[in-house]
């Protein structure tokens, strides 16, 4: 009698069971593939350290390393799937989650003063307010785009009162050095190039308005294997160590990587804080109030909700975990 009643429950749960399958882990990856930014100091010593080669050759998955100029192209990148970690600001990768790109905020990899409008030296340009009608030269979707949308709107302007071109971040420093341009919205190390060898003025600076540089990664890579995400960030985590405890060096690597000199290193990495990667209140603050600016300047469409879509793009498990304090 025992046996005939539990057959009826045994068949209901193999039957369950044959439906609710367990998820199948995803495969691992041949490769790993993650950028290199000359605005992230901590990523040019994990590429030239080859510590994430040294970490993930026990599972034969070779490292990829990709060039970003700036944090337009890494979203495109990771967007794209060219990408699997991305080094962007932590408002342009607001932007880009607002836009549809699936990506999350994993790592503080520094809090720069990175951004400022630049002029050419001796420029009779007193304010940021005679920037009316004026050319100036920006990257799109960067961190020195928000920059100058707050600081024009600080003195009362919009982009509608001045004549943007649209430039890699390179490109515009070159524009602005010609004359093709007024003014510039610079991104370091290229911004202290041109103060330092070039006569370069900062008309307006503000490190408030700059935000965090963040590593971001895929929704879907994050879901398919968090455990090579801790692995990263251990290692990223490893690199920004060494970074504070040997700066000398640090600038050497900047030096090499970027061809600049070693008053142009030095003047980035003034500008440059690595001491806390934990993704906190900080950057929830800072990233939210830089889209709320957005939104009132009309990039951000008025429906958005900027402080739970900022909410949703930072991912701060990984840190909390790994990061000892």
């Amino acid at each position: 009698m025992i046996r005939v009643r539990l057959r009826p429950m045994l068949a209901l749960l193999v039957s369950a069971l044959t439906l609710v399958q367990p998820v199948r882990a995803a495969p691992v990856p041949d490769e790993i593939r993650i950028d290199y930014a000359y605005y992230n100091p901590v990523s040019l010593v994990l590429k030239d350290k080859g510590w994430l080669e040294e970490e993930f050759k026990k599972d034969g998955i070779k490292i990829r390393w990709v060039l970003s100029l700036g944090s337009n192209k890494a979203l495109e990148y990771l967007n794209g799937e060219s990408l699997d970690f991305g080094s962007t600001a932590g408002a342009a990768a607001l932007l880009g989650r607002i836009g549809g790109n699936p990506v999350r905020s994993i790592y503080v990899y520094s809090k720069p003063e990175w951004t400022a409008l630049v002029i050419r030296g001796g420029e009779k340009i007193a304010s940021v307010a005679d920037l009316a009608g004026k050319r100036i030269a920006v990257t799109r979707g960067t961190d020195p785009h928000i920059f100058l949308i707050r600081t024009l709107a600080r003195y009362g302007l919009t982009e509608k009162d001045v004549k943007l071109v649209l430039l890699q971040h390179q490109d515009g420093r070159t524009a602005l050095l010609k004359g093709d341009v007024d003014a510039w919205a610079g991104l370091d190390p290229l911004m202290a190039q041109a103060e330092l060898e070039e006569g370069a003025q900062l008309l307006y600076r503000n490190a408030d308005y700059n935000s965090f540089g963040i590593l971001n990664s895929r929704e879907d890579f994050i879901a398919q294997h968090p455990d090579l995400v801790a692995r990263v960030i251990a290692t990223y985590e490893r690199a920004r160590l060494w970074a504070l405890a040997h700066p000398a060096e640090l600038r050497q690597t900047i030096i090499s990587a970027a061809r600049v000199s070693d008053a142009v290193a030095a003047r980035q990495l003034d500008r440059t804080d690595l001491s806390d990667p934990v993704i906190g209140a900080r950057q929830q603050d800072v990233i939210a109030a830089a889209g709320a600016a957005l939104q009132q300047a009309g990039l951000i469409a008025p429906g958005i909700d900027v402080a739970k879509v900022t909410t949703e793009l930072l991912d701060p498990d990984f840190t909390r975990k790994i990061v000892v304090r």
